[in-house]
């Protein structure tokens, strides 16, 4: 067993999972900040990097933040400090701690993404993914759909929900007075999802990030529950965590202890 693993091992391990080719046109998943020669000394694993989780990384010696979403999408011109997005980056070129990000691609795999435990907390079985990017492979896509092991009254499928997936605030449509027995789950912003979501004879369609107007298309076919985007994608740190500590033992990985969610509720 080596003494130490870089920071490309650690990358190599998580594209095994789910391969930066698999993220989406707009993306910018992959190593942002940082060298993949350098040896790993610790991960913090995160859904968003803040400067908070940077200084955090710092505090526990960890020089490698393992991010769901990309803290750059676009090109950055200047490097002065007036966003929070400057700040992160050259704090943690400052500091010597890398930053990688796992989106898309992670939202797009079967098997140990995004979707996948989010239907292992709510209690799914029998899921598949809810819009495959190939018929010829349907291990690979959008979303995921699955059955209850029993069929749940909507709003006691409701209050299941807000309790397993740990969140202050549910916005729903009109319950169809039947009960829910099979569920579409999309984590983020999965608006676009909602057709596959009733093509598959879902019940109940949950994701995040729906407009006011939006909610009518779900015009009495599915129930649409809006769960918020970060609350959806929360445990994302704790699956990352995870995977990296089952599989290497030459460096801690730590979730973070920063709640990155900028919403706050009253």
């Amino acid at each position: 067993m080596a003494d130490t693993n870089t920071i490309q091992e650690v990358i190599d391990y998580l594209h095994s999972i789910a391969p930066n080719h698999l993220q989406e046109a707009y993306d910018n998943a992959g190593l942002i900040v940082g060298s993949a020669k350098t040896v790993c000394t610790g991960v913090v694993t995160c859904l968003d990097s803040t400067e908070a989780v940077v200084d955090e990384a710092i505090s526990q010696g960890a020089n490698l933040i393992v991010a769901h979403h990309p803290i750059v999408f676009s090109g950055l011109k200047r490097f002065n400090g007036t966003s929070y997005v400057e700040r992160v980056v050259m704090k943690a070129i400052t500091q010597g701690v890398a930053i990688f990000a796992i989106h898309t691609n992670l939202d797009n795999v079967q098997q140990n993404g995004v979707n996948h435990q989010i239907a292992d907390r709510i209690g799914l079985q029998d899921t598949q993914i809810l819009l495959p990017k190939n018929p010829n492979n349907i291990t690979i896509g959008s979303g995921m759909v699955g059955t209850l092991v029993e069929p749940m009254e909507e709003l006691d499928f409701l209050h299941h929900l807000k309790q397993v997936m740990q969140v202050n605030v549910i916005k729903y449509t009109a319950l169809r007075g039947k009960k829910v027995a099979k569920v579409a789950v999309c984590g983020g912003s999965g608006g676009f999802l909602l057709e596959s979501a009733v093509a598959a004879g879902a019940d109940i369609f949950i994701t995040a990030d729906y407009k006011y107007h939006e909610y009518f298309d779900a015009d009495g076919r599915i129930i649409i529950a809006d769960i918020g985007h970060y609350e959806s994608e929360q445990f994302t740190s704790d699956l990352l965590q995870e995977l990296i500590s089952n599989k290497f033992s030459t460096f801690a990985a730590r979730c973070t202890e920063i709640k990155t969610n900028p919403v706050k509720y009253l």
